[in-house]
């Protein structure tokens, strides 16, 4: 049995042309509006944050590192 299928005919459409853009002013206040909601980060948070991450790049590409230069010595003392 086929689910969402009904056997009502579709509704006609008034003769009112469907709109293919939406209106970039309307997007824009939209925009403008969700922008007033979000709750900014202080300096300080800001600051946390931004060295939270920078030491977490430093520790993964430390990891990386280390196991591409681990795995390049291991393949080179494999076939060598």
């Amino acid at each position: 049995m086929a689910t969402g299928t009904d056997n009502k005919p579709a509704k006609e459409d008034k003769g009112r042309p469907r709109r293919r853009w939406p209106n970039p002013a309307l997007f824009v206040r939209q925009v403008i509006a969700e922008l007033r909601k979000v709750i900014w980060p202080t300096r300080k948070n800001l600051i946390n944050y931004t060295v939270v991450t920078l030491i977490f790049v430093l520790i993964m590409v430390g990891i990386v590192s280390a196991l591409d230069f681990g795995l390049t010595k291991a393949v080179f003392a494999v076939f060598t």
